[in-house]
Order: C-alpha cells, then sequence, then structure tokens
C-alpha cells in the first residue's frame, strides 16, 4: 500500500494554490478580476514565462494560437501566467497580448512558492493539471510545441495514441498523409493558386526546407532553381514543395514570389508536424519523396550542391553512384583541381592582389588551407599558434605554405587580418571559397586542411593537431602522429601518475589518456594525455601541469570582441554555422 501512494500523482487544490491572503482572484489583461473558482472542472495550464525570454516570446503564439482553438470547440482548458518578468510595465506589455488569466504580478510571493513547488529551473515552463487537481505533464511547452491542439487534454493516454498515430502515418506514409490536413487538400503556387496536392502523385517530390532570410538557404535556393528547370526541361517529373519556416508572412511572400515550386500556406500546422516528423537538424534540407510517398532521402541538400541534377533522381543507387564518383575524385585530387577554377588560377601574397602567385608554383608543396574570418574570437586566438608554426616549419622545408580563405564580411576586414599573416591566401570575395567549403566540408571556423606534396587531402584536423603538437607534427601526416604519440608515451614514463597543481588545488590529477580536451590552463585544445579530474571534469595539458610555476600558466591573451558574422555563432573554441 505504502508503494502505491509513493507512485500515485499528488492531487493540487489550484483555488488554495493561486490564491493568497485577502486574494481569491486571477486577472484579465483589461483589469477584469476572475474568481479562481472558476477554475473547477477544468485543465489548467501553469504557464511560466517572462518577456525578456527569447524562447517565452516564440513559445506563447503557439500556445495563444492552441488556446484559442481550444476554446473554439470546447470551454475546459484555461491558462494561468505566472510571470518572472522585472517590473509592471514589461508584466502589462507581454500579457497585454495574453487571451487567458493571470497571478496579479504584485504578488510575488505566489509566484516564487509556484516556482519552487513545481520544481521550475528554466522558461518557458508548461505544467498542465488535470480536473482533479492531478499534474499530467510538466512538460507542457514540448508536447505543445509539437501537437498543438491535438494533445488536449495532455493525459499520457492522448500522448499514447498521438505516438501510435505517428508510427502509423510513417508506416503507410504517402504523400496525402504528410501534405493534406483536415482543413486543406491543396498547395499554393507563387501566384496564389490552390493547386491540389493530388497533382503530386506519382511525382518525385522534394520538401524544401527553408527560411528566407538565412544566408545558407538564400544560396541553396538559386541552385535548386536551377536544378528544378534543367530537370523539367528534360521532361523529368520533379517538383518542389516550400516548407517556410518564416514568422513573417511578407517574408514568405516575398520568397515565393517568382519561385517555379509549390508551398504549404503561411504558418500552416502541417509546417510543425513535418518538422517533427522529419527530425529537422539542419537549414536547408530537402526531403526527397518517391513516386509511391515513401521517403527516399532524408536531406539532399548536399548533393544538390555538390552534384545539381546529376544526383537526380536521388535514389539510393544514385548515391551510391555518387559516392563513388566522390572516391574517384578523392583518389584522382591534385592541388590543381582544388585550387584552379576557370581563369582563377593564382593566389596572392601579403601586400595587395597584384601580387600574384600561381597555384602550379606550389605543386609539390605542403599545403595548409587556413579557413579563418578577422570576425571570429576563436580563429583570433588561434592565429598566433599557427604563425608559430609557420615559421618554425618554413625554416626546415621551404617546401610547406599556407593559404588564408577568408570568410569576412567585407575587403577592410580582409586586409587588416591578411595583413597580419606571413602567407598567401585566396582574393577576398573569391568564388572559389565556396568550391573548398564544400568540397571540404567546412561548417566551422578556424579550420586547417592539410594537403601533401602529391595534392592528396592528409587531414581535415590540422588546427586540433597543430594546437596539441604545434609544428612537430609537420607534415601532419598519420605516420607523423603515431611517432609523436611513441615519444609521448617514452616521455611519459617520467611522469607522476598523479599530482597536485595550483590551477586546481581542490582534488589530485591523474594522468589519463584523453580523446581531444579544452586545457584549463591555458586553453588550448589537446589531445592524447591529460592531467585529468573526472569529478569537475578539469584537464591540464603535460607542458601546463609540471610548470615550476604552476601559478603563472593562463588562457589566451584578452581579445577584443567582435559580433559575429551573420549566420553563425560562436562558442569560444570554434564559430560554426547557425
Amino acid at each position: 500500500m505504502a508503494d502505491a501512494e509513493a507512485t500515485t500523482p499528488k492531487s493540487h487544490d489550484l483555488q488554495a494554490l493561486l490564491s493568497s491572503d485577502g486574494r481569491d482572484f486571477l486577472v484579465r489583461n483589461n483589469g477584469d478580476h476572475v474568481k479562481t473558482s472558476e477554475l473547477t472542472g477544468k485543465t489548467v495550464g501553469l504557464y511560466f514565462s517572462a518577456s525578456w525570454c527569447g524562447p517565452c516570446r516564440r513559445f506563447t503564439p503557439k500556445l495563444i494560437e492552441t488556446y484559442n482553438d481550444l476554446h473554439t470547440k470546447k470551454d475546459h482548458f484555461e491558462v494561468v501566467f505566472l510571470s518572472a518578468d522585472r517590473d509592471q510595465d514589461s508584466f502589462n506589455e507581454y500579457f497585454s497580448k495574453m487571451p487567458w488569466l493571470a497571478v496579479p504580478f504584485s504578488d510575488e510571493e505566489t509566484r516564487d512558492r509556484l516556482d519552487a513547488l513545481f520544481e521550475v529551473n528554466g522558461i518557458p515552463h508548461l505544467v498542465i493539471v488535470d480536473p482533479s487537481g492531478k499534474v499530467v505533464s510538466d512538460e507542457g511547452v514540448g508536447v505543445v510545441g509539437d501537437y498543438g491542439v491535438d494533445v488536449f487534454p495532455f493525459t499520457e493516454e492522448r500522448m499514447k495514441e498521438l505516438k501510435d498515430e505517428e508510427e502509423r502515418a510513417m508506416r503507410e506514409q504517402s504523400l496525402r498523409s504528410l501534405l493534406v490536413s483536415t482543413s486543406r487538400d491543396f498547395l499554393i503556387s507563387s501566384d496564389g493558386t490552390q493547386v491540389p496536392v493530388a497533382s503530386l502523385e506519382g511525382k518525385i517530390v522534394g520538401l524544401y526546407f527553408s527560411a528566407s532570410a538565412y544566408g545558407p538557404c538564400v544560396d541553396f535556393a538559386k541552385k535548386l532553381v536551377e536544378v528544378h528547370g534543367e530537370l523539367n526541361k528534360k521532361g523529368e517529373s520533379f517538383q518542389v514543395v516550400l516548407v517556410s519556416l518564416d514568422s513573417d508572412e511578407d517574408s514568405f511572400k516575398e520568397t515565393l514570389e517568382g519561385m517555379p515550386w509549390l508551398a504549404l500556406p503561411f504558418n500552416d500546422k502541417t509546417c510543425s508536424k513535418l518538422l517533427r516528423y522529419f527530425e529537422l537538424s539542419a537549414l536547408p534540407t530537402l526531403v526527397i519523396i518517391g513516386q509511391d510517398g515513401k521517403t527516399l532521402h532524408p536531406n539532399v541538400a548536399e548533393l544538390v550542391q555538390e552534384y545539381g541534377a546529376q544526383a537526380y533522381p536521388f535514389t539510393p543507387e544514385k548515391v551510391a553512384e555518387l559516392e563513388e564518383i566522390e572516391k574517384a575524385r578523392k583518389e584522382a585530387q591534385t592541388l590543381e583541381s582544388i585550387l584552379v577554377s576557370g581563369d582563377r588560377d593564382f593566389v596572392i601574397r601579403n601586400g595587395g592582389s597584384k601580387v600574384k602567385v600561381l597555384v602550379s608554383e606550389l605543386v609539390g608543396k605542403n599545403i595548409l588551407l587556413y579557413f579563418s574570418a578577422h570576425w571570429c574570437p576563436p580563429c583570433r586566438a588561434f592565429l598566433p599558434k599557427l604563425i608559430e608554426a609557420y615559421h618554425e616549419i618554413k625554416a626546415k622545408d621551404d617546401r610547406f605554405e599556407v593559404i588564408f580563405i577568408s570568410s569576412d564580411r567585407s575587403q577592410e576586414a580582409f586586409d587588416e587580418f591578411f595583413l597580419s599573416m606571413p602567407w598567401l591566401a585566396l582574393p577576398f570575395g573569391d568564388e572559389r571559397k565556396k568550391l573548398l567549403s564544400r568540397t571540404f566540408n567546412v561548417s566551422g571556423i578556424p579550420t586547417v586542411i592539410a594537403i601533401g606534396a602529391n595534392g592528396k587531402t592528409v587531414t581535415d584536423e590540422a588546427r586540433g593537431i597543430l594546437m596539441t603538437h604545434g609544428a612537430k607534427a609537420y607534415p601532419f601526416t598519420a605516420e607523423r602522429l603515431k611517432e609523436i604519440e611513441e615519444e609521448i608515451e617514452e616521455m611519459a614514463k617520467g611522469w607522476p601518475e598523479k599530482l597536485k597543481s595550483a590551477l586546481h588545488d581542490e582534488h589530485e590529477l591523474l594522468l589519463t589518456r584523453r580523446r581531444t580536451y579544452v586545457c584549463d590552463g591555458c586553453n588550448d585544445q589537446g589531445t592524447g594525455l591529460s592531467f585529468y579530474c573526472g569529478g569537475c571534469d578539469f584537464d591540464l595539458h603535460p607542458n601546463c601541469a609540471l610548470m615550476k610555476d604552476e601559478g603563472t600558466a593562463n588562457g589566451d591573451a584578452d581579445h577584443e570582441e567582435e559580433a559575429p558574422n551573420e549566420g553563425w555563432v560562436c562558442d569560444g573554441n570554434v564559430c560554426t554555422k547557425a
């Protein structure tokens, strides 16, 4: 009996919880008072949110839509806003857009009590309480975001029904099950014409997930228009359906205008269903649906960007064929094949675009392709390490060079950054930058690709190798790294198995084999051996841990912060595409 009681959800008296001494009412945004007793018999969502919270502002419209839909069909659902705003004005501005109730902003004590009771550790947070006072879900944000009005009354049984429906839909997937809703069986063209979904049956369809303001989507759309036109000119039955992630209808219309394909209507409920169904994780994404309505490929965006219409019809056999082509291309790779495009057969020396060096003059050298930008703090932090290694390697082997490939915003920023470098570069804005980024799948900077004397790729992880081993890793081959590991193992024979450090005096550090880490002493990336505290996840490079004056170890010098480029996010170690 005791065990049964322990697992039985506790019932709450919402009237008591939401009231306080002298107050037995909630408020609407027009100032009206609503007795807490009016919540009796209703499912209630306790919405912990704040105007200053970006995720809250993004989720609130979805909750408003769900709330309004439920009130249209039934009056058994209510929401109570519990604000984490900093002042009354912010509360009023945010609450003015909400159609539900709220605990008065002045009653901070009640809000704090409910925060603690429901263990609210982050916002937005939505707790669903059924008419009996039992919590049926403390993950309301996720379930409303995923299912909207369909999840009512938010019970485990209803969630199971929805998941079972999704699994059945996957087994029985068709173009209709993907694109038709209870209120709509059509798509729209760029001029607003309604086109029946049925007209696409029997064709290969690309579901194009895109956001109009996102640079990579803008670039990809141009390529997709070209491929779409080429395939249709050949008489192929290929169609594209835009699934827009735009939050602004004008942006949606502007994006669709003039495009040769169809789209789901703006803000259509099916959009969010498809995002979840295909587990969208990147933009742009082009999901291919075969003639039988089944998924042929979860995302061919890279294939289209790389191979264009040659990737059609995107079947497993075609993908395997392209993989063989790519394998052959890599085997045939030369320095000229990756660096020469049309009449662009040169790089530049520091000093301006007129100081040209032909790519043919670099053949036979070991080359590092250095993808970087002045606006990127990790790039500026890494640059001194690369310059140090460059001079050290160059002094021993003149058959070595570095080529800077810039993601800078302007010619001026490029010139300023390049001026600090002792090596070569592609000219600013050179079209070969995009080709190289695609060839080596560069999604974050700084990235360093090592190209051997034969023109083949040695490693795409040269940055980490340089951070760990510096110039002694040259020429960055697997054989050289193995030699270094053997040297380290030999050297480590004289190191202590554990030690105390002034940089981490809480616990002893154990000499540990680590695949990769960031040293908490110097902030450099490391691989291999570390003096490590597992409980605190604290690492020290052996050279930092074994310094005589450990208190002098420190991170990189401060760098003036600069805003990341649009479409990029910097986490302190690398800047990646958002």
